[in-house]
């Protein structure tokens, strides 16, 4: 007797047993898309985000680039200006070397022989000619 009776439990179980693998699988059904539309949600922000940060890096960089431009440009002036004040004052300069070649070389002419000290211009030389005229004067007096 305990036979049959253990048959109908028996059968019990196997459709308990059966419910519960189909509540399994509706709800592994139900669960299988949500998961990859949250991964998906996920993956969307995250491409959210990596856009937001390297378009405010581009723009940044961007920015960044317009600035060195206008310095480059104004680096760019400021060469250009002081060739051009380099070139003014060698024109002065050789102006000047032109002005006073003609003295340097009627002076050469003109110099001394060696070992005859060369008369200077100016307050100095006139001191020294005095000096040296006193210094004539009392020499012969001396001896």
């Amino acid at each position: 007797m305990n036979a049959p009776t253990s048959s109908p439990a028996a059968d019990k179980s196997l459709p308990a047993h059966s419910d519960v693998e189909a509540e399994i699988r509706k709800l592994a059904e139900e669960n299988a898309p949500k998961r990859p539309a949250q991964l998906e949600t996920e993956v969307e922000r995250i491409r959210g985000s990596i856009t937001r940060l390297t378009s405010s890096s581009i723009d940044g960089l961007e920015e960044l680039t317009s600035e060195l431009q206008g310095l480059q440009r104004f680096l760019n002036s400021e060469v250009q200006r002081v060739q051009g004040e380099i070139e003014s004052a060698l024109a002065g300069i050789n102006i000047i070397i032109d002005t006073i070649a003609p003295w340097r070389t009627s002076a050469a002419a003109s110099a001394p022989p060696t070992g005859v000290r060369a008369v200077r211009a100016g307050p100095a030389t006139s001191i020294e000619a005095a000096i040296a005229r006193a210094q004539r004067a009392e020499g012969p007096r001396a001896q």
